[in-house]
């Protein structure tokens, strides 16, 4: 897959001029994963209670569920990232965080199955004690429980949900992976086969309930608002990562913070960009690049079904920004209003990607767009009453292409080590 840089001084030219309508999308391919797909693993899901027809624990085995964050891999596959489970850090200790290989058989128009497979994955780990706090593998039991830590998350010291709510994950300018996390908030640098390469890096002046450093402090962040999107420049020098919710501190709580950080120095610069939702109580899904100052936004409310009123993207400038001081939004595609032709995600002509969460976009090139959501897995029923919501993978055909250019050459990944490159087997 190409890398796609998209010029900011001709957005407003290819969009019309029009920063809140978005022009037409069609449904080019659809995927689903069912939602009962399991991967062999620790006993999960101990520490929840039945939903939507499905009665944990799952014995020996850890749900493929709860898409965050999607790569392009190899062969035409991808690898896609689950966040930290079922939802919160008291009852996902078991569930052990992962970067899976999935090659989805898009049914198109010409035909297809519409399926995935999964291939395999990388799990989190700390074998040489980085984490410099205690995790889930440090103890007995799960905290807040009698049953005992699963021997294999104790003998690998396996990252889990109990530790990090991961929500998105980027390829450094060495190959190495960083991901961003909202319990702390905080970055996590790994090799590619997920190996933790040092301590967490917190957001300076920001903590959020389930920092492990809170100690009786005052969090300045709500719960669950840390990173949940994250980009990275051409070269993959620079993190941008994306803040979910306003810090309780500030006077707009429809503003977003997006900073940015140095993956060569580990260190964040002085440099921070402001989103505005368009609603109050609206939450970003993902924040991903499409040019070396352009990047896609997913904003969405907290809906499902038919209750589900704004999923949208946008595509945002950092050089493009009001009087306010806020990034310009453009309306790029309704994730509600999505021709569909074909027929191809049910029988009606409109196609709704109406699921609570929708937190993984990927351009594919200058005219489609791959979106992924997350299940919540076995909590969230957005397409059928009383039963859990599969993982779908779509494709949406813009009417309109994205402005872009590739890459500089220069800009490219300069790591060749072995335990380096994901999307390498």
């Amino acid at each position: 897959m190409k890398k796609l840089l998209i010029t900011s001084v001709c957005l407003a030219a290819v969009w019309g001029g029009v920063c809140d309508r978005a022009v037409a999308q069609t449904l080019e391919g659809f995927a689903r994963l069912p939602a009962d797909t399991f991967a062999k693993g620790p006993t999960s899901g101990n520490l929840i209670l039945p939903a939507n027809g499905r009665v944990p624990p799952f014995d020996g085995k850890q749900p493929v569920q709860g898409v965050s964050s999607v790569l392009p891999g190899p062969d035409g596959d991808f690898w896609v990232m689950p966040d930290n489970g079922f939802g919160a850090k008291e009852n996902s200790p078991d569930f052990v965080l992962r970067v899976y290989r999935v090659d989805p058989h898009f049914k198109t128009k010409s035909g297809g199955p519409g399926t995935i497979d999964v291939k395999a994955f990388i799990s989190l780990h700390d074998p040489n004690h980085k984490i410099n706090f205690p995790i889930v593998a440090d103890g007995p039991t799960y905290p807040g429980s009698a049953i005992p830590v699963d021997q294999t998350i104790r003998d690998q010291r396996l990252l889990t949900g109990g530790d990090f709510d991961i929500e998105s994950v980027r390829v450094a300018h060495d190959g190495t992976l960083w991901f961003g996390d909202e319990f702390g908030p905080f970055l996590i640098h790994t090799t590619r086969r997920g190996r933790v390469l040092d301590a967490p890096f917190p957001l300076p002046g920001v903590k959020s309930p389930q920092n492990p450093f809170l100690a009786g402090g005052t969090p300045n962040l709500p719960r669950s608002k840390g990173f949940e999107g994250m980009a990275v420049n051409c070269d993959g020098t620079r993190l941008y990562p994306m803040l979910e919710g306003p810090l309780t501190t500030d006077s707009d709580q429809q503003r977003l913070n997006i900073y940015e950080f140095n993956t060569k120095t580990g260190q964040y610069t002085a440099k921070k960009w402001s989103y505005r939702m368009e609603a109050l109580g609206y939450s970003i899904g993902d924040l991903t690049r499409v040019g070396e100052r352009s990047f896609l936004v997913i904003e969405r409310d907290n809906n499902e079904g038919p209750a589900a009123l704004f999923k949208k993207i946008f595509i945002v400038d950092f050089d493009d920004v009001d009087a306010a001081g806020f990034l310009v939004k453009h309306e790029v595609a309704d994730l509600l209003n999505i021709k569909d032709p074909n027929h191809l995600g049910g029988p009606g002509a409109i196609f709704r990607f109406q699921f609570q969460t929708i937190e993984a976009v990927i351009p594919l090139d200058r005219r489609r767009l791959g979106v992924l959501n997350d299940n919540n897995y076995p909590f969230s029923a957005g397409r059928v009453p009383g039963q859990p919501d599969p993982d779908e993978f779509i494709i949406i055909r813009l009417d309109q292409s994205l402005p872009s250019l590739e890459c500089r050459d220069n800009e490219h990944h300069e790591g060749h080590d072995d335990d380096r490159h994901p999307g390498r087997d």
